[in-house]
């Protein structure tokens, strides 16, 4: 007999469920039977009493982020089946798509959370050594499991937890779960070799998602002077100096993202490298720059965290990329990013419409600039579509 709690949908609210969208709202549910605790496994019930749904509980408005619609059993302990399977699917999709044979590249995501059907999950691979994020109390305890699972489809020197600042209500260290301890460690994209810090990395020790887009700047950079803002450790640099830059800035607010950009230039270009980093708040410093570049690159933090702080978020967005409008050569190429995923694409053309009208340039849009392919998108879930970018050409 099954004595999982419940969640009892409200009439009518089942429609998302029944198209398969993998979050429900906490407004959606009309009454919880039993006490679920943050993490357990739920099953969700249609208002008729019929099962749609298992997936682990939230207590907060994302109520339940779905793990199946086709079965209830989803416990790793009663059912590791469900999740091999989940694992596989996800490395078959990179193996399919060449990422494991990527030429000068060892890095790239292995589960995209919703993307891949598994919801809270993130996992990246960094060249042996698989970092796990959970985003979920329920995928974290997981884990075990999870690390299990991947060795069985892999050869991995180590598995590190990245999610302490990501598990709601916090009490999770990151460290290594098994394998080598490294306190450092050297990946290689697109020929450019970098060192990562797991413990005190962003995100899950790099920026996987701009794989693609620093692969274009190398394209656009040659003989360019080029600006990387919000550079943390030199990814763009590295890549713009790569296609033969004549000269990179990197600015970031951090000292030590600063330092690891300096070194991961030396470790590929040498001392000599024309290259400067530069310890600034990014908008204070295009306050003040007199040179013009041939080359921006706008890659800020999300500035609108949730929908509450969108509109605040678009005002950081816009001053950050007229400044950069008004500091760029005629015919100069400006990358530009949202990460926000509160931002809508067209949000995000329309700040920068304002942007180009505020700073009296003409603009045109070259190409959109989405995050990469080893970062999937459910049909079902287009929340997972976060990264926003446009390549602009302005006059």
């Amino acid at each position: 007999m099954n004595t999982r709690p419940q969640l009892i949908l409200a009439p009518g609210k089942e429609k998302s469920v029944l198209r398969r969208h993998p979050w429900i709202f906490s407004g959606a549910v009309r009454k919880r039977v039993g006490k679920p605790q943050e993490g357990d496994i739920v099953d969700v019930i249609g208002a008729d009493g019929q099962w749609l749904a298992a997936g682990h509980f939230q207590d907060e408005s994302i109520v339940c982020k779905v793990l199946s619609f086709d079965s209830p059993n989803v416990d790793p302990q009663q059912h590791p089946d469900f999740w091999r399977e989940r694992v596989q699917q996800a490395v078959a999709y990179r193996r399919r798509l060449g990422f494991f044979d990527l030429p000068g590249t060892n890095v790239f995501r292995l589960v995209h959370a919703e993307g891949d059907f598994l919801p809270g999950l993130v996992a990246d691979y960094y060249n042996g050594v698989l970092v796990l994020q959970a985003h979920s109390v329920g995928m974290h305890r997981t884990f075990p499991l999870l690390a299990q699972l991947f060795a069985e489809e892999l050869d991995l020197k180590s598995v590190f937890d990245k999610s302490s600042t990501t598990i709601p209500g916090g009490g999770v260290e990151d460290g290594y779960i098994w394998g080598e301890e490294p306190a450092e460690w050297e990946i290689c994209e697109d020929g450019n070799r970098l060192l990562i810090n797991f413990y005190e990395g962003q995100k899950t020790g790099f920026f996987v998602d701009q794989r693609e887009n620093r692969h274009l700047v190398g394209s656009i950079a040659k003989g360019c002077k080029v600006l990387n803002c919000f550079g943390y450790t030199g990814g763009f640099s590295l890549g713009a100096l790569r296609g033969g830059a004549a000269y990179v800035e990197t600015v970031d607010i951090s000292k030590k993202a600063i330092a690891l950009c300096n070194r991961n230039v030396e470790l590929n270009f040498g001392q000599n490298a024309p290259h400067q980093g530069v310890v600034a708040d990014v908008l204070q410093y295009l306050d003040k720059v007199d040179d013009q570049f041939d080359v921006i690159i706008l890659d800020p933090p999300a500035f609108a965290k949730n929908h509450r702080s969108l509109q605040q978020g678009l005002k950081g967005y816009r001053n950050i990329n007229q400044k950069a409008m008004e500091k760029i050569r005629p015919g100069g190429l400006l990358l530009t990013f949202s990460c926000s995923q509160a931002v809508s694409r067209d949000d995000f053309q329309t700040m920068c419409f304002t942007a180009a009208a505020n700073a009296h340039r003409k603009v045109r849009i070259v190409r959109q600039l989405p995050h990469a392919m080893d970062h999937p998108v459910s049909i079902y879930h287009p929340e997972g579509e976060y990264l926003k970018g446009l390549l602009l050409y302005i006059e």
